[in-house]
């Protein structure tokens, strides 16, 4: 990969990242998702399947979904997703059927990551289209959100468990 490249991957993952904040500050898992064409910005995205009790709300959804209605259609060709989040299968099915040509990620998802960590299904040699993917950009950044993110929410949670002390 060229040195330029590498430059605006981060670039783009930085600004992901603050779309990851943006989920956190709203209650919400923080990933944050961007899909970008010749440098500009076609659809953004950030965890909201809590707040809109939809499970399909995820950020790459959400990019994905702003993108087509902004350029009025369901195939984005040479395009390229930059996430926070290794995608899961239902996303990496969504980028597979949108024709993304590029995924750039952040942190590697061990227990549902379906574009190379648990399965490749943007890669797998039976679809119709693959991808292009380069993951591990900003990793320790976006994963130091998400598992500073789960140590809040426990330490939420335990807060609320403790009862009241009662008077005798």
């Amino acid at each position: 990969m060229k040195d330029s490249q590498q430059k605006t991957d981060a670039y783009w993952m930085g600004e992901a990242r603050k779309l990851a904040l943006r989920a956190w500050n709203e209650g919400e898992i923080p990933v944050g998702a961007l899909l970008v064409r010749e440098g500009k910005i076609l659809g953004e995205g950030w965890n909201r399947s809590i707040g809109s009790h939809d499970p399909s709300a995820h950020a790459e959804m959400m990019a994905i979904r702003e993108a087509g209605v902004n350029i009025g259609n369901y195939r984005l060709l040479d395009t390229v997703l930059y996430v926070t989040l290794e995608p899961c299968a239902m996303c990496a099915g969504a980028l597979v059927h949108s024709r993304i040509s590029r995924l750039v990620f952040g942190a590697s998802d061990p227990k549902t990551g379906a574009c190379g960590s648990v399965m490749d299904i943007v890669r797998h040699p039976a679809l119709n289209h693959q991808i292009e993917v380069e993951g591990g950009v900003m990793a320790e950044s976006c994963a130091t959100l998400l598992s500073d993110f789960f140590r809040w929410r426990r330490t939420q949670k335990k807060a609320s468990r403790i009862a009241p002390e009662r008077k005798a």
